[in-house]
């Protein structure tokens, strides 16, 4: 049966306007052994069966293909292989894992036997202390202990098993500090000025005529008269000794950054762009994906991959954008961070000829553009998104798909597991009413499975931020978005 929702994302997709404007981590391995089980497993299951295989793993369909397809290379060059020595059989590998933990597995008796031997002597003299005397024999025994044991286990297993903290042995056993050094004046350097020529330099530092000028140039002047006192590097000395080499020029002082607080209450309010590289086919090589993401809806309004970074692709991209999305003057704000295309005089001339608020992050501060680096790590953590592109239209062909489904299939914890079309287009609260009566006839049928209160669905966001004020500062916007002009 086909609900209503599903009918309606199966006629109306075409008239939403497509987003696209043409223009390390480690990772989780897998080892031929496990996907060798995982494929036979996966290969004798039912589909049921299937599905809970890939959940309990945390697998892809994507990645039992790939598999699959490995295995069936394998298969054809092992075929093709000329004679020679044959490789080791699965039986021979696992008697060499077995080897090796049997011999670990020896190792860690040796030292338990060797502790609980220790221990016996330990706890005989833990019983209770009657007087100083018994006491001090009893943390020599266990200092003696410790000391036994650190050879075979190491210090902190040592203390683990005599019930001693850390911290209490190494205070014990912590040598006192050597007595400290009289510290004697340092004799003076016979090719030291002397007082009375100290006298003369701080005079001609302090003269009306040299009062504004700096030591170097005072040096400067004096050579031209013929007079040499010191040197630059003298005077430099001789001045902070007395506290006196500061700056004097009238440097400008930044006032600090200010924060910037952004609340979107409905989607093309508030949008968030960010630019993230690609790696092309060789080394050094790259390509440009530029994403404009809704804060509100989540929904991506508009993105590119370009083979450059440039303030005219990325003018084009937000022009185009605006355009598709029907947005009024003074509507919306466009959050980003301070790159040389963000920031660039065509894209500030731009918004400001569209009526479009523009904020940018603080420096160094990647919080403040939270949600376009969350879509890029989903980009980025995707099975199926490769190492490197062999070209442009590879890159372009991938994130083609990737939106679609970022856009259409992914439900989003942030905006009530919906997807972002259906929060960006007002088609959310249809589908929670469609899912509280679900709920609601799930209930009737079986009340004593809800135990705590009726089921509901997620709640729909009400207002989305990018850094919000404190609890005791947060208040709804005057209008409908707060915008924060830097």
């Amino acid at each position: 049966m086909t609900t209503p929702i599903e009918s309606r994302h199966s006629g109306g997709m075409d008239e939403v306007p497509d987003p696209q404007v043409p223009p390390k981590a480690r990772r989780r391995r897998y080892s031929a052994k496990y996907k060798a089980e995982i494929l036979a497993e996966y290969e004798n299951a039912d589909r049921e069966g299937r599905g809970a295989l890939l959940r309990r793993e945390g697998l892809y369909t994507s990645l039992i293909s790939a598999w699959r397809d490995q295995r069936d290379r394998g298969a054809k060059e092992a075929l093709g292989r000329s004679g020679g020595a044959a490789p080791a059989t699965a039986a021979q590998n696992e008697a060499a894992r077995l080897r090796k933990e049997n011999e670990r597995l020896r190792s860690d008796l040796d030292k338990a036997e060797a502790v609980i031997e220790v221990q016996g002597k330990t706890l005989s003299a833990a019983g209770p202390v009657l007087d100083q005397q018994q006491r001090q024999a009893r943390e020599a025994m266990i200092d003696e202990t410790i000391t036994e044991l650190t050879e075979l286990v190491g210090t902190k297993a040592a203390c683990r098993a005599v019930g001693r903290s850390r911290a209490t042995h190494y205070r014990r056993h912590r040598q006192s500090p050597a007595p400290p050094r009289q510290r004697r004046e340092p004799a003076r350097q016979p090719r030291a000025l002397t007082e009375a020529e100290e006298a003369e330099v701080f005079a001609v530092l302090y003269s009306q005529r040299f009062v504004d000028m700096a030591p170097a140039e005072i040096h400067a002047v004096l050579l031209d008269e013929g007079v040499y006192l010191c040197s630059v590097s003298t005077m430099y000395r001789l001045l902070r000794r007395r506290g006196e080499v500061r700056e004097r020029r009238r440097q400008a002082t930044h006032p600090p950054r200010v924060k910037p607080e952004l609340a979107a209450e409905g989607p093309n309010q508030v949008w968030s762009w960010d630019i993230t590289k690609l790696h092309g086919p060789v080394k050094w090589t790259y390509y440009y994906l530029y994403s404009i993401i809704d804060i509100f809806s989540r929904y991506t309004v508009g993105w590119m991959v370009a083979p450059a970074e440039s303030a005219a692709l990325a003018e084009k991209l937000l022009g185009e954008t605006i355009a598709k999305q029907d947005v009024d003057r003074d509507q919306l704000t466009i959050h980003a961070d301070n790159g040389s295309s963000m920031a660039s005089k065509p894209v500030a001339f731009l918004l400001a000829d569209l009526g479009v608020t523009k904020t940018h992050s603080r420096p160094h501060c990647s919080n403040d553009n939270p949600y376009s680096e969350s879509q890029f790590k989903t980009l980025k953590y995707r099975p199926e998104f490769p190492e490197k592109f062999g070209s442009i239209e590879d890159a372009r062909a991938f994130c083609s798909e990737f939106y679609r489904w970022y856009n259409t299939v992914h439900r989003h914890s942030g905006i009530g597991m919906h997807t972002p079309i259906d929060v960006h287009h007002g088609y959310a609260a249809e589908i929670r009413d469609h899912r509280a009566s679900v709920l609601e006839k799930a209930y009737m049928a079986h009340p004593e499975r809800f135990v705590r209160h009726h089921p509901v669905p997620p709640a729909l966001p009400t207002t989305a931020w990018i850094n919000p004020p404190d609890q005791d500062e947060k208040t709804p916007p005057a209008n409908s978005t707060t915008k924060l002009s830097k």
